[in-house]
């Protein structure tokens, strides 16, 4: 019938005008690079880390093999723990290094960036930041606007740690007027170092901008001046590929350098050295307070030692007085006490003899 027809199509047409606003409304509320699926609800902040994420990095030389593995974890939704798959990531990211580096001192930044585009997802790239504050707000932002973790090189770049999540004033999706207030750590030491000295802490570590400044600090390798000198390193999954250069602050000297993600020329990896892994038994972690780096040696991310924890302080110490000293004391007070009864006793026979030698 006409009328039927004619009903239908008017419900067709009203049907494709809502759906036509509800997609242009849904646009015009994100920002660029920001898809409203890719977005979940802000409630004052975000942590991508969930139970069987985490995986400890199977020699020391392999952290940035182990923090692939945590974020294609997050990013795909598995549990993958295999020693297999780490020396397969650690090998590809060799390959593909910027610069010509000893296997004992792991990868460079830009291995790390090309592991990570081909295991996990294309859009990560390597970010040099000018400043500390700069470095953090880019992190932030792009993890809020990808749901994708951060990998940061910490100590100078002699480690690697994953950042999965933060809280902060405002959505770092919504606006550039946000203060962080905490970040959420993976270190993939966890599991491997020392069961009373350690670098890295529990997984998904509460940590606040000023503890998280003192791991998180600028790279330095001493072997070749890299791109990066001095810069604070990470690998972040770009949002937006529109631009080559992002500002992350409206703060001046803060400028944030995002690598193009150019293939390195392909050369076959030194022969890694397997290394023992310790026992894997839990350990306590440092506490978030009074947390402080401890040296992993003068290599790029994952230098192949293990830290050197220093050794504590005995008791006697901590008071300012050490074993020796105190011994040293107590034989000078007994002698200085044996001088002084023999001296009266010496004194005493002398003048009894002077006596007897009158009389």
């Amino acid at each position: 019938m006409p009328g039927h027809h004619q009903r239908r199509r008017s419900i067709v047409r009203l049907v494709l005008a809502a759906t036509l606003g509800a997609l242009l409304l849904g646009g015009s509320a994100t920002l660029p690079g920001a898809t409203a699926s890719a977005l979940s609800r802000w409630s004052g902040g975000i942590d991508l880390y969930r139970s069987g994420v985490f995986t400890t990095q199977k020699t020391w030389l392999w952290c940035t093999a182990a923090d692939v593995q945590i974020i294609r974890n997050i990013a795909r939704h598995q549990t993958d723990h295999t020693s297999a798959n780490q020396s397969r990531y650690f090998s590809y990211m060799r390959a593909h290094d910027r610069y010509a580096i000893p296997v004992s001192d792991g990868t460079d930044p830009g291995g790390w960036a090309a592991g990570l585009r081909h295991y996990v997802d294309s859009r990560y790239r390597v970010v040099a930041s000018t400043s500390f504050s700069a470095a953090l707000r880019s992190a932030v932002t792009n993890l809020r606007r990808t749901n994708l973790p951060v990998a940061i090189a910490v100590d100078h770049g002699n480690h690697g740690w994953v950042l999965t999540g933060f809280t902060a004033t405002a959505d770092p999706a919504r606006t550039a007027s946000f203060t962080v207030t905490s970040v959420r750590v993976v270190g993939p030491l966890w599991g491997l170092q020392s069961r009373t000295y350690g670098y890295d802490m529990r997984p998904d570590t509460r940590l606040t901008p000023s503890q998280f400044r003192s791991f998180f600090t600028p790279w330095h390798y001493g072997r070749v001046r890299m791109a990066w000198e001095g810069d604070w390193v990470s690998i972040q999954p770009i949002a937006s590929s529109s631009s080559s250069t992002a500002k992350a602050t409206p703060q001046p000297k803060a400028e944030v350098r995002v690598a193009a993600a150019t293939a390195a020329p392909h050369r076959t990896p030194e022969p890694t050295s397997q290394a023992t892994p310790s026992a894997t038994a839990e350990i306590e972690p440092t506490p978030a307070t009074t947390a402080r780096p401890v040296a992993l040696g003068g290599g790029p991310v994952g230098a192949g030692r293990p830290p050197a924890p220093a050794a504590p302080a005995p008791a006697s110490a901590q008071s300012g007085w050490d074993p020796w000293t105190i011994a040293g004391l107590a034989m000078a007070a007994v002698l200085a006490l044996g001088a002084a009864l023999l001296g009266g006793r010496g004194r005493q026979v002398r003048s009894a003899t002077r006596r007897a030698r009158r009389v």
